[in-house]
């Protein structure tokens, strides 16, 4: 082949992989083999760095259907009904062009989950954006960025008819260089008609469903596979462009399929398109499949096969059907206006056969691809920094008056309330949503089919990644289930979102590493299986990688949608109780950073037992009626976790308590909450935690015209202006 080292450095391929894949084909590949191997051979579909840490996920528990390895994961949720649920990155597209980026993000997950068969209700998502409120080039960047990934993610949700209900927004510098946007969807179905990714029985029909192909998104897969550079901004036309409505009928369509018996096997084209989407549907199944690639619906002039194998136009489905209902499987499509045609069919050769007007003009063998994509051992190194930091705490600091603070701490973007983003996502269509984004805490849909409420959250704090990579992602686990036990439900498995920085750099491989620790270690603890999940590596702009951000999306469930927990205030002259221990803790705190801009200490102690108390003890009070409120205490402490209940009731609080040290309450001690009673039934709730073994003290009273706790105080008119009105201001002030 001319200009092999070109061809291969343009592929991200090495000389050394090359060599393995003359060895696989016994003969030199053409070009449309090297871009085969290529996408399914990159960091985005094999996994090759990371592959060997993601082994001894805890995957498996009574309420799983289907763990990893499939295009989402699925857990019963009674009644005969099942939640099938994934979390998914589009970081590098949403960077480069961040409205189409996001929106084909939120495109590409729904597809994952209704091709197994499920109608999407729900859809979550993570975005982390640099130093929006600087007054230079970068901040107002950020900004751009936030606003059009925030229109993509709303334009094409709302669309299509799915609910957005929650999520989370934060911001760091490291982030200036590569936002993160992870996107969720959560479908349901019954759970005797899930359907699978995989092609088999000899002589079924291959089918091609969806939109027509074109040359947009060309590399993609590969392009999410390296580091960013000045030149990056010239990729552009390596992101794809999505079309909502389209996606909408093809979700009807699939829908409508699916209560046919003609489906064997059905595949999303994500990533690499109709490579991966062939090569995973045969390699499942063991089997081979021969393409004509000219039959392929197409909508650009002069493709060619190698265009056609890698291009990752969006809303496209592969359906593996039974012999003889081709042509009811295309008029089901045809009547949703989409195009249907028959590309190939399944054969016994293991063999992956491409035909271009009679000419093979391509021969893979389908299990080496995945079976033998490289898996690397890259190097790890524990990072310098975290050497020093460790020394930092709150007694290395200057002594700051609570009330000023409290003040700095109550305006910061991360605190305040996002409406300016959420309102922009359509959360109520199809009516089940019962805590909307805003609400604080879990988000949470009543399932019509049994009467229960699924609760979600997505968490995941990249500070306290960055001081501890392990303990960091522990903590995102817990989190994630604690706020999911605050609306009542019981958490049951989490998806995940890795995204680290480049991985030939020895220090973010160590973070990898230690975050996959993390994630198993706190798993196993609280019996919440990983179903499903995704890595993004490569998070790095000009050497600059971003913070470990190990994204949690914890699914829980709650036996009576009627008594799902609010997160605020409901009654003057109720008592608000503090459940767990405080301790001076600030590692990796927003205080450290707000007041001194440090992301320094060392992370707040991880004790699983407490934390499963804590679970359970909000869980069984709710059950027996003693609750009217509950909120986990996180980022800024109890001052800022009970100022955010104040501001979004609009009630105030007087608070009769204080620790010891009065900056405690700024203090990020894990495994705590705030609970909102009956003053009648304090003797009850303290019996409980009596029999649970947590504690369980009063803090105060609901009402009054002013938010009180230690010194601090603050008229609820002037918190809520700066709660509700702050994000809005940072974000259009360039308008």
């Amino acid at each position: 082949m001319d200009n092999l080292q070109e061809v291969l450095k343009a592929h991200k391929l090495t000389l050394e992989d090359y060599e393995h894949i003359k060895k696989i084909l016994g003969r030199e590949p053409n070009l449309v083999e090297i871009g085969i191997f290529s996408a399914m051979w990159s960091e985005h579909c094999s996994y090759k760095s990371s592959k060997k840490y993601l082994r001894g996920f805890p995957t498996e528990a009574p309420w799983v259907i289907q763990g990893p390895g499939e295009n989402a994961g699925v857990i019963d949720i009674g009644d005969g009904m099942a939640a099938v649920f994934k979390m998914e990155s589009h970081n590098h597209p949403s960077f480069i062009e961040p409205y189409q980026g996001a929106a084909t993000g939120v495109g590409g997950i729904l597809r994952d989950v209704f091709t197994m068969g499920a109608r999407p209700v729900a859809n979550l998502n993570a975005l982390r954006f640099g130093d929006v409120e600087r007054e230079d080039e970068t901040g107002a960047h950020q900004r751009y960025l936030v606003r059009g990934v925030v229109a993509g993610i709303g334009g094409y949700g709302n669309c299509v008819g799915v609910p957005t209900i929650g999520g989370e927004v934060s911001f760091e510098s490291c982030y200036n260089g590569n936002i993160l946007v992870n996107a969720f969807t959560l479908g349901i179905c019954k759970k005797d008609e899930i359907f699978y990714g995989r092609a088999e029985g000899v002589g079924n029909p291959v089918i091609y469903v969806g939109s027509k192909t074109g040359r947009d998104g060309l590399g993609g897969a590969v392009m999410s596979s390296d580091s960013f550079t000045e030149e990056s901004k010239s990729l552009r036309p390596t992101v794809q462009v999505g079309d909502p409505f389209t996606e909408k009928l093809l979700l009807e369509a699939c829908l409508e399929l699916f209560k046919t018996d003609y489906v064997v096997g059905i595949q999303d084209m994500g990533a690499a398109g109709l490579t991966s989407s062939s090569f995973e549907m045969a390699g499942r199944a063991g089997s081979g499949m021969r393409m004509y690639l000219d039959r392929v619906p197409m909508r650009e002039e002069g493709m060619t096969p190698y265009e056609l194998m890698l291009s990752e136009s969006q809303e496209r489905m592969l359906i593996c059907a039974k012999k003889g209902t081709e042509n009811k499987v295309i008029e089901i499509f045809k009547k949703w206006d989409l195009d249907a045609a028959v590309i190939g069919e399944v054969t016994d050769t293991g063999m992956m056969e491409l035909f271009w007007h009679g000419e093979k003009v391509a021969e893979v063998p389908v299990a080496p691809v995945s079976e033998e994509a490289p898996v690397l051992d890259r190097p790890t190194k524990k990072p310098d920094y975290l050497e020093y930091i460790k020394e930092t705490s709150i007694d290395t600091v200057p002594h700051v008056d609570n009330q000023k603070a409290f003040e700095k701490l109550w305006s910061s973007l991360e605190v305040v309330d996002k409406a300016w983003v959420y309102e922009q996502y359509d959360s109520m269509v199809q009516t089940n949503t019962v805590k909307h984004p805003g609400s604080l805490d879990a988000s949470v849909i009543r399932v019509k089919e049994n009467g229960k409420a699924i609760a979600i959250s997505s968490k995941c704090n990249p500070r306290y990644c960055y001081i501890d990579p392990k303990g960091g992602a522990a903590a995102a686990v817990m989190a994630a289930g604690r706020n999911v036990a605050m609306s009542g439900a019981r958490p049951l498995a989490i998806t995940d979102c890795l995204n680290y920085g480049n991985p030939e750099n020895p220090e973010v491989m160590w973070q990898f590493a230690q975050g996959t620790e993390g994630v198993k270690e706190a798993c196993k603890a609280l019996n919440t299986p990983v179903v499903s999940g995704n890595v993004s590596l490569y998070n790095e702009t000009n050497g600059v990688s971003v913070y470990p951000t190990p994204t949690i999306a914890m699914v829980g469930l709650n036996d009576d949608a009627e008594k799902v927990l609010p997160s605020i205030f409901q009654k003057e002259n109720d008592v608000v109780y503090i459940i767990g221990d405080t301790e001076k803790e600030f590692g990796g705190s927003l205080y450290l950073k707000e007041l001194f801009g440090k992301v320094e200490g060392t992370l707040p102690k991880i004790d699983y037992e407490k934390e499963r108390k804590l679970w359970e003890f909000v869980i069984e009070a709710n059950k027996r009626g003693l609750l009217k409120a509950a909120k986990d205490i996180g980022v800024g402490g109890l001052a800022i976790s009970l100022a955010k209940m104040a501001a979004k009731s609009g009630m105030g609080f007087v608070g009769n308590f204080c620790f010891d040290d009065s900056r405690d309450i700024f203090s990020e001690t894990f495994s705590r909450a705030l609970v909102e009673i009956d003053p009648k039934d304090m003797h009850a709730l303290e019996e409980l935690a009596n029999e649970i073994g947590i504690h369980a003290t009063p803090l105060g009273t609901i009402g009054g015209p002013k938010f009180c706790l230690c010194e601090i105080e603050m008229d609820i008119k002037r918190l809520q202006d700066i709660y509700f009105n702050t994000f809005k201001r940072a974000i259009e002030r360039d308008l």
